[in-house]
Order: structure tokens, then C-alpha cells, then sequence
């Protein structure tokens, strides 16, 4: 697991991270040409990245949420 620290100094990750979600607010873009787009103008590793980054944010977005309601403590087993 990586450790996300509240430091001054910004990771070159988190600014990406910022950028795209930036990008993302834009609530005028339509996100169904950008994935056309994607799919047919970038090469395979990029979309294959993307996708990495989003099974990533998804992994987060669940472990959060297990934690939240103690899912790890199950006393049935």
C-alpha cells in the first residue's frame, strides 16, 4: 500500500492526478467522445494505462468503504 502524505512538496503523481480530475470537472465535456477518441487516436498501452489508473482509484474507493462499515471483521469466520 502507498501512503498518501499531506507534504508541501507535490509528487509528480498527484499533480497528474490533479490535472485529471480538473480536466474531468468540466461538466460541458462529453466523455463518451473522449473514450471514442481515446480508443481510436492513442495506442493500446495508453488506453491500457488509463485503465490501470481507474481499477486503482476503484481499489481505493472499495477498501475505504470496507473499513467504513468494519466489512474485515466479520465475526463469521
Amino acid at each position: 500500500m502507498y501512503r498518501v502524505s499531506n507534504s508541501t512538496i507535490k509528487s509528480k503523481e498527484e499533480k497528474t492526478a490533479e490535472q485529471i480530475g480538473k480536466m474531468l470537472s468540466d461538466l460541458n465535456l462529453d466523455l463518451e467522445k473522449v473514450g471514442v477518441y481515446m480508443s481510436r487516436s492513442l495506442p493500446y498501452m495508453i488506453y491500457r494505462r488509463a485503465l490501470e489508473v481507474l481499477e486503482s482509484a476503484q481499489f481505493q474507493l472499495d477498501t475505504v468503504e470496507q473499513k467504513r462499515i468494519q466489512y474485515n471483521h466479520d465475526r463469521l469466520f
